[in-house]
C-alpha cells in the first residue's frame, strides 16, 4: 500500500504563544498542504472502522491467530475502499480548496486527540517495572490508528487496521477482534490476544517509507530478523557486562545524612510534586546508602525544577567537604545556573560559589583556577571549559551535567571519564538516544519528573501557515498584557531583517538581539536586561533553547523550524513533537527520537543507530530475556 501523496516540503516558521486563560503555548507549525491531507485523511479510516462497528465489504484473505492458525476465513477489508475515499476527497479538497486554515488543521488534531483519549496514560501509568527495573511497555489496541505499524511476536510486522466486533469459533458471543494487514492477507485476533502478543513498531503512519510487511504464509523471513536482532543484542550485551561489572568495582564511602540537609530542602519555596519527592529520595540514597557512585538521569521538562534535585545532591556533597561541578552547554544557561544556586546558598557563607566563562577577564580567570585548585571554591559552574586540562580540582566529588545532549563527543567522553571516580547526575527534557537507551534497559538509574507543578497547563498546538500579520498578533497580545517575546531563527545572517520588520511593527517596543558570536559583556548585559524586563522582544539565535527560565517570556517564535532537531523535514519528526505537546511528555519525545534514529553505538562516538528489525519493544523483550544470561549470572558471581 503506498503512498498517495508526494514527500512533502516542510516551509518556513513555528510559532508559540500563550492562550487567553492561561500560559499554555500553542504552536504553529508551518507545513504545505500534501502534509495536511497526510494527517487528515488516515483519521477518516480509523473513524469508519470505530464509528459503525464494521469494516466495509472487500474480499482478501484474513487469517485468524487466535488460538491456532490452522483455517483461514473471508473477513472483510477496509484498505482498498478507505483509499478511494481518500482519493475522492482529496481531489474534491484540491478542486475547491488551496489550503487548510490553522483552526481546521487544530479541529482534526484534535479529534484524533479525542479519539485516544482511552488509552492515553502518563509515562508511570502505562508502563511497569519488571526485570530489575526496566521499563516495559503495554500495547492498549485503542490508542492505535489506521495505519499504524505493530509486531506480532509470531508472525512479525503489520498494518493495523481497526477493530470490530466479530463472533469466535468458540463462543456465540461477539468480542473485538483486531484486524492487521499483512502482505499476503489480513489476520484477525481478540483485543486481549492482541494486548499480549502485539508491539508497538517504532513509529505510526506518519513515516516516511512505508514498512515491509511480514506474510502470514511464510514466516521465515521474520525469524531471520528476529536472529539478527539476537545477534545484535549479543554483542551489545558484552560491552554492557563491562561498563557494569566496572561500575561496580568503583567505591568510594557513603555520604553521611545530616540535619542540615533537612533543613535546606524546608527552604525550597513550593510543595514538591509526587515525582520530584520521589526524585529526591532517589538521589538521597544514591548519595547516603550506597558505595557506588551515583550515575542517575534526571529526566523532566522545562519549569519541572529538576534543578532543585540537582542542589539538595550539591548541599550533601558539599557539606561533606567535597567539591561539586555544574556543567551547562551554553554561557547563558551557566549564569542563570551561577545565579541561582548562589540565591540557594547565600545563607552558607562557608560554601563558596564560582563561575568559570568567557564572560571573565584572564586575571579573574586565572584566580578561579587558582582557587578550584587550592579547594576555595565548594561550587564550580561553566561551560565546557571545566572540562580542560587546564582546570584541576581539589577534591571533586559531584557533576552534574545540565541538558547533555547539547555536548559534543568528545565533551562527553570527557565526561565519562569522571563517572569512574565522582557521582555524576546528568539533567534532561530530551536525553539523546544512547543515554535513553541505557536508562530504559536498567544500565543507567533514571528518575522521571512527568508531573506538572500546580497551575501548569499543556502547550497548545496549532498548524498554520506563516504570515507577518499572525506573528504581529501574537506578539501583541503578549506584550498587551505585560509578557515577553522570544523570536529564534537558525542562523545568525537573519536576524538583522526580522529586527528591521519589528521595529517598523513595534516602534516603541524595547527590541534586541543575541547570538553566540556577540562580545561576552554585550550578550552578558542584553540577557540581563531580558531578565530583568526591560527588553521585550529578543531575537536570537537557539543560544537560548537550553532549558532557560525567563518567567515571564510567555510567548516564543520560531522560524524555519525545519532546521532545528526533530522537525527536519521528516514528517515523523513533525508527528513527534505534535504527538508529543503534553506537558512532561519530553521523556516520550525522546523515545520518539530513538525511534526515529536508534539508539546508536552505546560505546562509540555514534549516537544514533539502527535500532533493529524487531522494532523498539520487541527489542528491549529480546534484551531481557538475553540479558541475565550474559550479565546478571556474572555480576551475582562478583558479588558474591
Amino acid at each position: 500500500m503506498g503512498s498517495l501523496h508526494p514527500v512533502p516540503q516542510v516551509c518556513t516558521p513555528l510559532l508559540l504563544k500563550f492562550s487567553p486563560s492561561s500560559p499554555s503555548i500553542w504552536t504553529l507549525f508551518t507545513v504545505n498542504r500534501s502534509f495536511l491531507y497526510k494527517q487528515r485523511y488516515p483519521l477518516l479510516a480509523t473513524m469508519a472502522v470505530y464509528t459503525q462497528g464494521r469494516l466495509p465489504v472487500s474480499s482478501p484473505n484474513t487469517h485468524k491467530l487466535a488460538p491456532k492458525r490452522e483455517k483461514m476465513e473471508l473477513e472483510t477489508d477496509a484498505i482498498s475502499i478507505l483509499h478511494e475515499k481518500i482519493r475522492r476527497d482529496h481531489g474534491k479538497r484540491e478542486a475547491t480548496r488551496p489550503g487548510m486554515d490553522s483552526q481546521e488543521a487544530d479541529m482534526y488534531i484534535q479529534l484524533v486527540k479525542e479519539q485516544q483519549q482511552r488509552g492515553l496514560q502518563k509515562l508511570k501509568g502505562d508502563r511497569e517495572c519488571k526485570e530489575g527495573g526496566v521499563f516495559s511497555y503495554k500495547v492498549d489496541p485503542y490508542t492505535l490508528r489506521s495505519g499504524d505499524y505493530v509486531v506480532h511476536k509470531k508472525v512479525g510486522v503489520g498494518r493495523f487496521v481497526g477493530i470490530k466486533f466479530d463472533v469466535s469459533r468458540t463462543s456465540t458471543e461477539p468480542i473485538e477482534f483486531v484486524f492487521i494487514e499483512y502482505a499476503d492477507g489480513m489476520a484477525k485476533l481478540p483485543v486481549k490476544q492482541a494486548t499480549r502478543m502485539l508491539y508497538r513498531y517504532n513509529l505510526p503512519n506518519e513515516t516516511k517509507k512505508p514498512r515491509t510487511l511480514s506474510k502470514l504464509s511464510d514466516t521465515s523471513a521474520w525469524e531471520r530478523r528476529k536472529t539478527k536482532g539476537k545477534v545484535a543484542i549479543q554483542k551489545m550485551v558484552v560491552d554492557l557486562m563491562e561498563l557494569y561489572l566496572h561500575r561496580l568495582k568503583q567505591k568510594r564511602p557513603p555520604y553521611p545524612r545530616s540535619p542540615a540537609m533537612a533543613e535546606f530542602a524546608s527552604q525550597f519555596p513550593y510543595e514538591p510534586t509526587p515525582d520530584q519527592k520521589q526524585a529526591f529520595i532517589d538521589v538521597e540514597k544514591d548519595l547516603t546508602d550506597r558505595e557506588t557512585p551515583m550515575d542517575r538521569l534526571i529526566c523532566g521538562d522545562v519549569g519541572f525544577d529538576k534543578t532543585e534535585v540537582a542542589l539538595r545532591a550539591i548541599f550533601c556533597v558539599v557539606s561533606a567537604g567535597k567539591q561539586a561541578m555544574v556543567l551547562a552547554p551554553t554561557i547563558v544557561l551557566a549564569k542563570q545556573h551561577f545565579d541561582v544556586i548562589s540565591e540557594r546558598f547565600s545563607k552558607y557563607p562557608s560554601i563558596k560559589v564560582g563561575l568559570l566563562s568567557r564572560f571573565q577577564g584572564k586575571a579573574e580567570k586565572e584566580e578561579h583556577l587558582n582557587m578550584i585548585k587550592k579547594g576555595d571554591l565548594d561550587i564550580i559552574v561553566g561551560t565546557h571549559s571545566l572540562l580542560g586540562n587546564r582546570v584541576v580540582y581539589n577534591n571533586l566529588g559531584l557533576l552534574v551535567v545540565d541538558e547533555e545532549q547539547r555536548f559534543g563527543v568528545k565533551q562527553k567522553e570527557k565526561i565519562a571519564s569522571f563517572k569512574t571516580s565522582v557521582d555524576v547526575l546528568t539533567l534532561s527534557a530530551t536525553p539523546i538516544p544512547r543515554t535513553l537507551y541505557l536508562a530504559l534497559t536498567g544500565f543507567r538509574d533514571a528518575s522521571l519528573i512527568s508531573t506538572p507543578p500546580p497551575e501548569r497547563v499543556p502547550i497548545k498546538t496549532h498548524l498554520s501557515a506563516f504570515g507577518k500579520e499572525k506573528v504581529i498578533a501574537a506578539i501583541r497580545y503578549e506584550l498587551d498584557r505585560g509578557g515577553q517575546v522570544f523570536y529564534v531563527l537558525p542562523r545568525i545572517k537573519g536576524l538583522e531583517e526580522v529586527m528591521d520588520f519589528l521595529k517598523q511593527s513595534f516602534p516603541d517596543v524595547d527590541i534586541a538581539i543575541a547570538h553566540g558570536k556577540q562580545y561576552s559583556k554585550q550578550l552578558e548585559e542584553t540577557m540581563e536586561k531580558f531578565a530583568q524586563g526591560e527588553i521585550k522582544i529578543l531575537i536570537c539565535t537557539n543560544i537560548v533553547e537550553s532549558g532557560l527560565d525567563i518567567q515571564n517570556a510567555n510567548t516564543i517564535i520560531i522560524q524555519d523550524v525545519q532546521q532545528f532537531g526533530l522537525a527536519q523535514l521528516y514528517q515523523e519528526r513533525l508527528a513527534a513533537l505534535e504527538e508529543c505537546r503534553e506537558l512532561g511528555q519530553g521523556f516520550q519525545l525522546a523515545e520518539r527520537d530513538m525511534g526515529i534514529r536508534g539508539f546508536g553505538t552505546i560505546f562509540g562516538e555514534q549516537q544514533t543507530g539502527d535500532v533493529g528489525n524487531v522494532g523498539i519493544d520487541l527489542f528491549f523483550e529480546m534484551f531481557l530475556r538475553v540479558c541475565p544470561r550474559y550479565v546478571l549470572e556474572p555480576l551475582l558471581l562478583l558479588v558474591d
